[in-house]
């Protein structure tokens, strides 16, 4: 039984080239902790890389699938009125159009960052799901960098505390 993708995931999929290597444990700790406090994480660190044409690509599609309904409902009654009116009217539109690309974006990477965590989580804290423990390994992982455990030592030290506190 396959599981079908939505179609956030299929955009996702389409704009972004994934990494095949998982996420070093510290990197992933860090990106964890940069998110949770609504942050931007590195996407080189993460694994992931935007293909802007795709993403031109998708937006325009989408803002397409809302403009030419919409213009067919208001044609008529644009017709009507003051040209001024009409030109003031594109120049919002044209305006939100461009602006919304930006937060198409950003909504993308928040999304695609997201799920690249949620994925090396899988990988490195099997029997932690992430909504449960992320918050509580972000502040192990704190401590741990306040306690300047090294690199080698970061997971066994991680684990320690989680089962200290269970």
């Amino acid at each position: 039984m396959t599981k079908e993708k939505s179609l956030k995931e299929k955009i996702l999929d389409y704009i972004y080239i994934l990494s095949k290597q998982p996420l070093l444990l510290r990197d992933l700790l860090e990106a964890n902790r940069q998110f949770n406090e609504g942050m931007h994480a590195d996407p080189s660190k993460l694994g992931f890389r935007l293909n802007l044409a795709r993403a031109y690509l998708v937006y325009i599609l989408i803002v397409l699938a809302i403009l030419i309904p919409l213009s067919a409902i208001l044609h008529q009654p644009l017709a009507n009125i003051d040209p001024h009116i009409s030109i003031l009217g594109a120049m919002i539109i044209t305006a939100v159009i461009f602006i919304g690309f930006n937060f198409f974006l950003a909504k993308m990477r928040d999304e695609i960052t997201y799920k690249q965590i949620k994925r090396s989580w899988a990988l490195r804290f099997p029997y932690f799901p992430y909504d449960e423990y992320n918050k509580k390994i972000e502040e192990i992982y704190l401590k741990a960098i306040k306690e300047e455990i090294s690199k080698k030592d970061l997971e066994k030290y991680i684990l320690d505390n989680l089962v200290e506190e269970e």
